[in-house]
């Protein structure tokens, strides 16, 4: 069994663990409280950039599902790959996730059976080692549902076909299984500001609309950009099989905001999707 050990502490979030829970509880507190929580999400899309910077975004998210830890037997993280191309996706079978507040379950029963059961399906090691895409999620997770079991998956190629498959793998685990899916996904990288509010703003208005189609036109025609296009589609396509009827944008901001300086951005959204 060969743990996998945190890639980005101390440079994307604290590697303190009581500084990087404060951090987090911070940012969930702040947080807009959601109108509804009678209804748990199926689906959440959150960024993966330094907490200093998407923290509040990606809390926004969170806290629709901050204290439910109960309600979901299984939580699927999809995360691009930026640092080692391959085909298909990886799942991490070698044995659990580390961060500074603890080790993360991974379901490696099933991460095994799926390895077996599809072709497009393997365990890239590398494609885990340095991925930050997911690690950053799981210290949120932490946070906000206790423990939890895990089904770490890495996309190395991100295209329609590949989302639709894996949106099928996805739904056909559910089962039994009560399933929260995660996107890992920012949007535009380094534009100037008012730019990139203009190329995020088709993402956000396509995932507003539970819209999976607009949102690959956007990515497919260079009319905006998202470095886990293909994660987010994956996620609303499972959701949408899976009984998912409503999206909501939970909400947007870029890195200018919190750096002050607007001549080179990145855009973070949240959004979940339920299904009434």
């Amino acid at each position: 069994m060969v743990n996998r050990s945190p890639a980005v502490a101390g440079s994307f979030y604290s590697a303190n663990p009581v500084e990087l829970r404060r951090e987090i509880e911070s940012f969930l507190a702040a947080a807009p409280v959601p109108a509804d929580l009678s209804v748990p999400p199926l689906g959440l899309i959150a960024p993966h950039a330094g907490y200093v910077y998407s923290g509040a975004v990606a809390a926004a998210a969170y806290k629709l599902v901050q204290g439910r830890g109960a309600e979901y037997d299984l939580v699927v993280v999809v995360s691009p790959s930026h640092h080692h191309f391959f085909p298909g996706f990886s799942v991490y079978s070698a044995g659990n996730y580390l961060t500074p507040l603890g080790e993360v379950e991974v379901e490696r029963q099933l991460t095994e059976e799926l390895v077996l059961a599809y072709d497009e399906v393997d365990f890239v090691a590398a494609a885990h080692r340095r991925e930050h895409a997911l690690e950053v999620q799981l210290p949120f997770l932490q946070v906000a549902l206790g423990n939890f079991t895990l089904l770490p998956v890495v996309m190395g190629q991100q295209s329609w076909p590949q989302a639709e498959k894996l949106a099928e793998m996805v739904s056909a685990l559910a089962g039994e299984r009560r399933l929260l899916l995660v996107a890992s996904s920012d949007l535009s990288h380094f534009h100037p500001a008012a730019r990139a509010e203009a190329l995020d703003r088709k993402i956000v208005e396509a995932v507003a609309g539970f819209d999976s189609a607009g949102v690959w036109a956007a990515i497919e025609t260079g009319q905006a950009e998202a470095c886990g296009a293909g994660p987010m589609l994956a996620v609303m396509l499972a959701a949408r099989r899976l009984g998912a009827r409503r999206a909501e944008v939970l909400s947007y901001r870029h890195s200018g905001e919190v750096s002050g300086d607007y001549s080179q951005v990145v855009g973070y959204l949240a959004a979940a999707f339920f299904r009434q």
